[in-house]
């Protein structure tokens, strides 16, 4: 192990140590609230370009598994944490090339996060000869996480099938799915096809149901694909998870913006408009859809009052901004993907 730190574009400076590959990685600092699930944290396409502070003390103390991939890589850049819990976590990391950190002030870095909001930093693995205020310089040229189109980085390039032994067809446009929606999909009776998030209203029509999925990103650019989501609606099922609730508000005519720092974690709790039933839910987004007061709106946060849903009946589509397949945890909203499924006829 060597010293290392991480530096946030404001200037602030914290001292850790080095436990899994050298080098500086540069991204957006956020952080995650979750206990467990750190393996399925990193694997998932939605953290692309980040910079990850764990809040739990202890990371890495159950050790990794293939079992537990969202994806078969890590798109985290970097892994702050207060205290590396075990060697094949560090290793793991290393073998990657995940720059991670452990003896950092995680309270004090999610306090500057939560005061300053998400912000560029950099995760210096080994000091070397990069000085604390030359990766600062060097931060404060990298692009902010506004803007930035990111789904074509982690989308798949061809379809594919998960699996062909249900009772209807869906398809994931992957604009960066995590494995674990694809399971719960299947467990509940579809046969899956994982399709590119460049694919058109054409190719999904004919699909008995459409799951858009989460992904990385500032959701306005694609402009593509909320066209290619306003001319599928009325054509078949339509269900949105994260990201893809996101581009189902665009194309139903809302407005996305950025929030401050996020919701990332596995405790997030969610009002069901419709039943008064609070939900707690897994979440990782850093944009949400802006509130116009609409009927359509189904889930709402209880942390700050931002939309978490949408049903449109007369579209045959509906969202959710929160994460119902749970990987990892909570299962409050297991049942969401079932009752879609359920509902869907086949052609």
């Amino acid at each position: 192990m060597s010293s290392g730190y991480i530096a946030l574009e404001d200037g602030t400076v914290l001292a850790g140590r080095s436990v899994a590959a050298p080098g500086i990685a540069f991204g957006e600092a956020v952080f995650t609230t979750a206990m467990t699930g750190y393996q399925e944290t990193v694997t998932d396409p939605s953290f692309a370009g980040q910079l990850v502070t764990f809040t739990a003390p202890m990371i890495g103390n159950y050790g990794v598994a293939d079992g537990r991939l969202e994806s078969p890589q890590p798109w985290v850049k970097g892994v702050l944490m207060r205290r590396c819990g075990g060697v094949a976590w560090a290793e793991w990391l290393a073998t990657h090339g995940v720059v991670a950190l452990e003896d950092v002030d995680t309270r004090m870095l999610v306090l500057r996060i939560r005061e300053a909001g998400a912000m560029r930093a950099a995760v210096v693995g080994d000091e070397g000869e990069l000085n604390a205020a030359a990766a600062i310089d060097l931060i404060r040229q990298q692009p902010s996480m506004e803007g930035q189109a990111l789904v074509s980085t982690v989308s798949s390039v061809a379809p594919r099938r998960f699996n062909d032994n249900g009772r209807v067809r869906v398809a994931v446009v992957d604009y960066g799915a995590k494995a674990s929606i694809m399971r719960r999909l299947q467990r509940a009776g579809a046969s899956v096809t994982v399709v590119p998030h460049a694919a058109s209203a054409d190719d999904l029509a004919g699909y008995d149901g459409v799951l858009l999925s989460n992904g990385p990103g500032d959701p306005e650019p694609l402009v593509d694909e909320v066209a290619a989501i306003r001319d599928l609606l009325g054509r078949t099922s339509v269900l949105g998870i994260c990201l893809g609730h996101q581009l189902l508000g665009l194309a139903t005519g809302h407005e996305t913006y950025k929030l401050p720092f996020g919701h990332r974690g596995t405790n997030h709790p969610v009002l069901e408009r419709a039943t008064g039933r609070v939900l707690v839910t897994s979440q990782n987004h850093g944009f949400a859809v802006a509130a116009t007061g609409d009927r359509e709106a189904t889930y709402v946060s209880l942390y700050d009052g931002t939309v978490e849903g949408f049903d449109y009946p007369e579209l045959n589509a509906r969202s959710v901004q929160f994460h119902p397949e749970a990987g990892p945890g909570t299962h409050d909203a297991w049942p969401i993907l079932e009752r879609w499924v359920e509902g869907l006829q086949p052609a």
